[in-house]
């Protein structure tokens, strides 16, 4: 689609993988002309790996061919780890109590997601950035406080993890 004159941007707050051609979506995007019944489905597609969290999606319509275009966003940094580590909420004391443990495998997948919204130049920066979050969350990794981690990851202990996992995701 290309961006023209009758360009309409729309913002829209979803539960992945969920939402319906009712309220907010369908009121709004029904005057317009377009198939609602489609969108929903794109975003239904693009949401679901996001599935039980609130996902930020903008809808771009082209109100004189009808085309639209559908941008998902990712759930915060919070949301994910909570999610991979099957929490409500993160510790009342950071620090002195762990009320999750995270995966290395799920630490890269959240990094991975990541990545480009944290602005991190590379896979290694977006691990510690997450390792960071988990410090304030009060989630271990990989059986390890937080903060031991951070230093094993900038002491070089994981480098050749993050270069295979990079290379695996650009394969």
């Amino acid at each position: 689609m290309q961006v023209g004159v009758a360009e309409r941007t729309f913002k829209f707050l979803v539960e992945g993988g969920k939402a319906t051609a009712g309220p907010p979506i369908g009121p709004l995007m029904t005057p317009l002309g377009i198939n609602v019944l489609q969108l929903i489905e794109e975003i239904n597609q693009k949401t679901a790996e996001f599935r039980g969290m609130h996902v930020n999606v903008i809808v771009s319509v082209d109100t004189e061919s009808k085309a639209f275009r559908v941008e998902v966003g990712v759930p915060s940094t919070v949301a994910l780890i909570s999610r991979e580590v099957g929490l409500e909420k993160g510790s009342g004391s950071a620090g002195k109590e762990a009320v999750g443990d995270l995966s290395l495998e799920g630490l890269l997948k959240i990094a991975k997601l990541k990545t480009e919204r944290l602005r991190a130049k590379s896979l290694k920066a977006a691990v510690l950035s997450v390792a960071g979050t988990c410090v304030s969350m009060g989630v271990t990794i990989a059986g390890k406080n937080p903060k031991e981690f951070i230093k094993e990851v900038r002491g070089g202990k994981y480098d050749d993890l993050f270069a295979e996992a990079t290379s695996s995701s650009q394969a």
